[in-house]
């Protein structure tokens, strides 16, 4: 069925392109996704609103699911030859010392390690790898302003880009632009909002050869540190109250160099490499789901479905689940040009119970540990079976933090329908 073309609107169009299925976001979900259409020969269009992938601290992590799914389609030991930090271990402070919380290599998998990447390094490797397939497109700082809606249902975007205003007309419009999602705005969906007790100021510092690697987590009188290796560099998670930051910042820059080094003596030698609040990122802490995560013609993942807080780094894994469900559950109706809401209710039914139930663990880890730690009147104690060797080394308690952190709730594999691609109509250079 040909797509319908809406009467003409008052600003001027340059042109309009017709595609089977456009993509709003060009970070893990959207390129994920975008890659494993692109495969089968689904005629793919990626909209990002940005002139590159290049932005400082966005999520890095490529947990031990996500590597599976690239092992699936034959791409993980071409990413791993990429530079990156493996996390094998993540510990926290003890009357003894640091002890592990969660060791990976106890996961039955190829891959038992987080693998620590620049996302924009990873998003250009999944990109790169997509554009080897005729039936995808790129199209790179196209910033969406509309959803192009007729009888009610999205026919796809337009969008803004250097040279004016342009269509992109789809049977589906998939909506992975993140945690600001403007297609979320656009099309009114409604969310169930939370209000996580913190913000985390990111920064980074050199971190020595010897040092050992792996997710550190240290807790003083109303602070919180956490730390992650970044092969060269230590990339720190300042965390503090919600709301807090303007105190921070009227401190000065040498009261926040004074508290990571009283939380974490080892850096004392370096955090005057922290110069000015130009190097400090503040995330503003934020964790949400949408009721309904689809109108016809139009389904929203990732982030812009629920917006997950960087506590335990799920944010990436289960985007890029979403991602791998949506492909898995939508590439015939797609190749058949039959995508109903039934077909994208499908996805959200598959999703949404695993984001409902991380989200509420998370929320109880942030009330009960991160809330108490960021306490000043309160001496924190980290929950007893983290203290005590002999709980922590039950294999319940060993075990259940690795899964759900490696693997999260209910991880996806690829669709053994969906793993090879399809024989490709034209040579395309890689």
């Amino acid at each position: 069925m040909a797509l319908e073309h809406s009467a003409p609107t008052a600003r001027a169009v340059r042109d309009a392109e017709e595609t089977t299925c456009c993509i709003v976001g060009g970070g893990p979900a959207g390129a994920v996704l975008a890659l494993l259409l692109a495969r089968q020969g689904i005629p793919v269009t990626l909209l990002e609103q940005h002139a590159d992938f290049d932005r400082d601290f966005r999520g890095d992590t490529l947990h031990p699911s996500i590597l599976e799914v690239l092992d699936e389609i034959g791409l993980a030991e071409r990413l791993l030859e990429l530079p990156h930090a493996k996390v094998r271990t993540a510990t926290v402070p003890t009357a003894s010392g640091q002890a592990p919380i969660v060791d990976f290599s106890c996961l039955k998998t190829r891959f038992p390690f987080i693998a620590m990447m620049p996302q924009s390094r990873f998003l250009d490797f999944i990109t790169a790898e997509a554009q080897r397939y005729p039936s995808f497109r790129l199209l790179m700082g196209a910033n969406v302003q509309e959803l192009i809606e007729e009888g009610g249902v999205v026919q796809g975007v337009r969008y803004q880009g250097r040279d004016g205003w342009h269509e992109v007309r789809a049977r589906l419009t998939v909506g992975a632009d993140g945690r600001f999602s403007k297609v979320r705005k656009l099309a009114g969906l409604a969310a169930i909002t939370t209000s996580p007790p913190m913000d985390v100021l990111w920064l980074r510092v050199s971190k020595h050869p010897e040092e050992v690697g792996g997710v550190m987590g240290r807790f003083g009188s109303g602070a919180m540190l956490v730390e992650l290796d970044r092969g060269a560099q230590w990339q720190l998670g300042y965390v503090i109250r919600k709301g807090s930051y303007k105190q921070v910042q009227a401190a000065g820059i040498d009261a926040l160099r004074q508290s990571i080094a009283a939380l974490d003596p080892t850096l004392a030698d370096r955090v005057h490499e922290i110069q000015d609040w130009k190097q400090v990122s503040l995330l503003s802490v934020a964790a949400d789901r949408l009721k309904r995560w689809y109108k016809p013609g139009l389904l929203l993942i990732g982030d812009a479905a629920h917006v997950m807080s960087p506590a335990g780094g799920n944010g990436i894994n289960y985007a890029i689940m979403d991602a791998v469900a949506t492909a898995n559950l939508l590439t015939e109706p797609l190749k058949a040009g039959r995508v109903t809401s039934a077909g994208l209710a499908r996805v959200q039914r598959r999703r949404e119970l695993p984001t409902r139930i991380i989200q509420t663990i998370i929320s109880g880890v942030q009330d009960r540990v991160i809330n108490r730690a960021l306490d000043p009147c309160t001496a924190f104690q980290l929950p007893l079976l983290f203290r005590l060797p002999l709980l922590r080394n039950l294999p319940l308690i060993r075990e259940l933090p690795v899964r759900l952190i490696g693997f999260g709730i209910r991880r996806e594999h690829v669709a053994p329908e969906i793993r090879n691609p399809v024989a490709m109509t034209a040579p395309v250079e890689a």
